[in-house]
């Protein structure tokens, strides 16, 4: 648990920014992994009173809130209709339902865990992060960037036309997985995120040459999931070898290929 002084529910973004530049503040979500620490705080900053725990849907795009559920999200019918459930099979999995009620996606992004699935699967996506004094980063930037003091508005992901995918492998239902895989057909290009590596998810992005034409579906798949295993580095933790996780890309990118492939 931690430990805090004072309490804060602000009323504007400005607010919670000038607030969140003291290293001793702390911004609040679901707070589900903050309990778990130990730390002691001054002042936690609560943004529930600015109605960022919404997602909208227009022609162009989704825009949701940094305080949106990942149970929402796992919910919601135009994000599941426009990735064919690949957003609800990257949610789904994760620990159990009254987490998912909790948890935000804000916090899920803006930690860029190494175990995040939902990172994984936007990172596959045409995403960005709107970051209240950055302005508009696309996600695949935002995940490599440092750690700083600015705040996470919302996520934006295009509905650029393409087709998703989603596959993990998990020790046990409910944990951590041993490793994540998103693949995504849009832009003429293959975009392969891996996540659970066990490091902060990274993206790799092919383009189908003419080569590949001649190649059936089947060993396309395969050829893609063999080079990015040759690709994406992985390591070695409690969860699985290196070597045992690379094997696992090439299966579960595989599927995810087939999964994905337009008619």
């Amino acid at each position: 648990m931690f430990t805090c002084k004072e309490y804060r529910k602000v009323e504007t973004l400005e607010e919670a920014w000038q607030l969140n530049q003291k290293k001793s503040n702390l911004l609040i979500g679901g707070m589900l992994w903050v309990k778990m620490g130990h730390r002691n705080v001054q002042t936690v900053i609560d943004l529930t009173g600015l109605e960022l725990n919404k997602i909208e849907e227009n022609e162009q795009e989704f825009q949701i809130g940094c305080m949106t559920t990942l149970r929402q999200m796992e919910e919601h019918e135009g994000l599941n209709s426009y990735t064919n459930g690949a957003i609800r099979e990257s949610i789904r999995h994760i620990v159990g339902v009254q987490f998912r009620n909790g948890a935000t996606v804000g916090g899920s992004i803006f930690g860029r865990f190494g175990f995040s699935d939902i990172l994984t699967m936007l990172l596959a996506m045409d995403s960005f992060v709107e970051l209240y004094k950055g302005g508009l980063i696309p996600l695949n930037e935002f995940v490599n960037r440092r750690r700083d003091r600015d705040i996470l508005v919302r996520i934006i992901i295009r509905k650029t036309p393409g087709t998703f995918a989603y596959h993990s492998a998990r020790n046990a239902r409910t944990d951590f997985p041993t490793l994540a895989a998103a693949v995504s057909y849009y832009n003429e290009a293959w975009h392969v995120s891996i996540g659970a590596r066990p490091g902060r998810a990274m993206l790799l992005t092919v383009k189908e040459e003419s080569t590949n034409a001649e190649k059936s579906r089947e060993e396309f798949a395969k050829s893609l999931g063999e080079y990015t295993a040759e690709h994406i580095p992985v390591g070695t933790n409690l969860r699985g070898s290196a070597a045992y996780r690379r094997q696992l890309i090439k299966v579960l990118v595989k599927r995810a290929c087939l999964e994905a492939s337009p008619e």
